[in-house]
């Protein structure tokens, strides 16, 4: 069912608390770095795409035949998990993970072929939408050429073998580490990026862990891509300095986990503020964030919105989509998706109503058209309006004439509150108000 936005009568806008001063001042304080993005992103926002899992079929082409259905819905940006190869050695389940990458010039015959993905690719660009792919520069599967080919780009262990990746308490048993202190393997993995752009006419890509990856390779597989075709890069990563040269946009782990803490009732307005004063790294102006509910890995491996959210999913939505940042939609929210997708294993999505594509459409409509909302240096920060009520939480973006006010009930109860200038007014439980206006 549709749940249209609702409108605030109009308020004391110029009647912001000290918080709200001091957070505008924490968010502009670290100077911009002169990131030069690419035009058509200013705007934009992110769809994540899991092939395997999109349809029955798991193909290119079938993916591709909706790409009319999410445009008319406002994406721009389609992020589509790794195209490449799957490793056989020590594979885990039956299918293997996406991000053990067997050959990184040849595309995993489960989803298609070449000419199905770049067919995909033009139809994208045809629509007015972008692509970028999934790229894992971090590791390979065992059974990577490279393994033989170039030994030396591999990481050893005291007895001169390559071995399993170790993720914290996690081992990778799938994959095997690369070596970047080895020069050589900066150009052999970019030249790989390269021939996607070149073959396939990409617009970018989003890097898989991409803090364990040093930043001075990204600098210079940014300098090498951009020789080729602007492109847009999103890093897997929320490192300040990874915006220096390389990245467009990080990952917004940071609100992500303030989500889900709010939707369980352990959070309430005032962390949000607290973030906004105090955020717990400072970025530069003209960073992109990435803000989510979902993707890939948070829907496997920590819940599905159902889980994590209940009946706070639209709340926590607006904030992603309103919040500075580029919001992310993860390929079945659109639809409720309500289960852990497998993610070793074929498991498809189970597409039901559509119910939540015109609460998405609406939302992507206002970020298309109020600069307000825009991304990084193009938009504005977010202003906190205090409320009277900690579990009730407002702010507003202002670019030049262009105002967007946002306020959200963080509770499972009706809440009251009152605006600077106005009369007390009330929210529903998980309810939510927009007022967009030039």
């Amino acid at each position: 069912m549709r749940h249209p936005a609702r409108t605030l009568c109009a308020m004391a806008l110029a009647a912001c608390t000290s918080i709200a001063t001091l957070a505008a001042h924490a968010q502009a304080s670290t100077p911009a770095t002169g990131m030069q993005h690419v035009a058509w992103s200013k705007n934009a926002n992110i769809y994540e795409v899991n092939i395997r899992q999109f349809s029955a079929e798991g193909s290119f082409n079938a993916f591709a035949a909706q790409l009319p259905r999410l445009r008319k819905m406002g994406v721009d940006i389609l992020w589509i998990m790794p195209i490449n190869p799957i490793g056989e050695k020590n594979r885990k389940g039956p299918l293997g993970s996406y991000y053990a990458v067997q050959n990184y010039t040849t595309i995993n015959p489960e989803f298609g072929t070449l000419d199905d993905f770049k067919s995909l690719v033009k139809k994208a660009h045809t629509l007015g939408m972008h692509v970028i792919i999934d790229w894992v520069p971090n590791h390979t599967a065992f059974d990577n050429p490279w393994v033989t080919e170039h030994p030396d780009w591999y990481l050893k262990n005291d007895k001169g073998e390559i071995y399993p990746v170790t993720m914290g308490k996690e081992a990778w048993t799938d994959v095997t580490g690369l070596d970047y202190s080895n020069k050589e393997l900066w150009k052999g993995m970019t030249d790989a990026m390269a021939f996607w752009l070149r073959e396939a006419d990409i617009d970018g890509f989003r890097c898989d862990v991409a803090n364990n990856v040093p930043t001075p390779f990204w600098n210079y597989a940014r300098a090498e891509l951009d020789r080729i075709k602007p492109v847009f890069m999103l890093a897997e990563g929320d490192k300040p300095d990874q915006h220096e040269h390389a990245f467009d946009m990080t990952y917004g782990w940071d609100t992500w986990e303030l989500f889900v803490k709010i939707a369980k009732g352990e959070a309430d307005a005032g962390a949000l503020k607290q973030f906004l004063a105090d955020p717990p790294k400072r970025f530069p102006r003209d960073a992109y964030r990435m803000r989510f509910t979902s993707n890939h890995d948070k829907n496997s491996w920590d819940g599905s919105d159902k889980e994590l959210y209940g009946p706070a999913f639209k709340a926590m939505s607006v904030l992603a989509m309103t919040l500075p940042g580029v919001p992310l939609i993860y390929d079945g929210q659109e639809s409720g998706l309500d289960k852990r997708l497998e993610f070793f294993q074929k498991d498809p999505i189970v597409w039901k109503n559509y119910q939540y594509a015109p609460f998405y459409a609406h939302l992507l409509k206002l970020k298309h058209e109020h600069p307000a909302l825009w991304n990084g240096q193009f938009g504005a920060d977010a202003e906190v309006i205090e409320t009277g009520n900690d579990k009730v939480f407002a702010f507003r973006r202002k670019k030049d004439s262009d105002v967007v006010t946002v306020v959200v009930n963080l509770s499972n109860a009706k809440q009251v509150f009152t605006l600077p200038g106005r009369k007390r007014q009330q929210l529903a439980a998980w309810d939510y108000r927009i007022d967009a206006r030039k």
